[in-house]
């Protein structure tokens, strides 16, 4: 059950850390209301999880699973250049962790 909630807090850090882009400051309500809410609950999840897990086992596939879903999300809407080189990377760092 820690994996899977180590997991789903993963893909809600890729939701809060795109929503704080977006929310341009803060000043954007939406935006900021999905960081706020994302982040809590992905925090959370990433706490329970460290319940079970090793601390920096939880940390770094929590960390590893939202900074590739970003970088993936963001080169998929266009939002940064894709290139072969930089997917090579991400899923070489999903494979080291």
């Amino acid at each position: 059950m820690a994996w899977l909630v180590l997991v789903v807090s993963g893909l809600l850090e890729a939701v809060w850390v795109t929503a704080l882009g977006r929310s341009d400051g803060f000043s954007r309500p939406l935006p900021t209301v999905v960081f706020a809410v994302a982040s809590l609950v992905s925090l959370v999840g990433l706490a329970h999880a460290m319940r079970t897990l090793p601390v920096g086992t939880a940390y770094a596939v929590w960390v590893g699973i939202g900074a590739s879903l970003t970088a993936a999300y963001a080169m998929w809407s266009g939002e940064e250049p894709m290139s072969a080189l930089r997917i090579l990377l991400l899923l070489v760092r999903g494979f080291i962790g």
